[in-house]
């Protein structure tokens, strides 16, 4: 019997960024992105009546931004793994992500295989930053954080 796939939720406040998430991720036949979310408010409403394993949730959104989607994610259900998706790859905007309640971290900019991986980490319950943003932290500063 095969694993039940790893179900999605996209959310950017962007059409076209959400439907290339979905269209990308459907190569995968272990992910299953089960809705897509125009902003933070609609996501959290998706969050409480989907139940997804993984939301990629970007930062910069109104009315609600990414920071404030992972901090109510992790008080409603912390088995919902929010991971900040921006365009910032500043350390300190991801460290800051991963405080509010992310298990991961990605930029835009990150190779997909990166992304493939970095869902399926958070989803076994291990935090994840990219290698673009761990090149920019100390090592002492990565073992803090992750």
């Amino acid at each position: 019997m095969l694993p039940k796939p790893i179900r999605i939720i996209v959310v950017d406040d962007h059409r076209l960024v959400r439907e290339s998430w979905k269209f990308f991720l459907a190569d995968y036949s272990h992910f299953n992105v089960i809705d897509e979310c125009k902003n933070g408010k609609e996501a959290l409403e998706k969050a409480l009546s989907l139940r997804p394993d993984v939301m990629l949730v970007d930062i910069n959104m109104d009315p609600m931004n990414g920071f404030e989607v992972a901090k109510e994610v992790a008080k409603l259900d912390n088995s919902i793994r929010v991971v900040g998706l921006s365009v910032n790859n500043e350390p300190k905007t991801a460290i800051k992500m991963l405080r509010s309640g992310a298990m991961g971290y990605i930029t835009k900019t990150s190779p997909f295989e990166e992304i493939v991986r970095c869902i399926e980490e958070v989803h076994n319950g291990n935090k994840y930053m990219c290698e673009e943003i761990r090149k920019r932290m100390s090592p002492e500063d990565i073992d803090r954080h992750l």
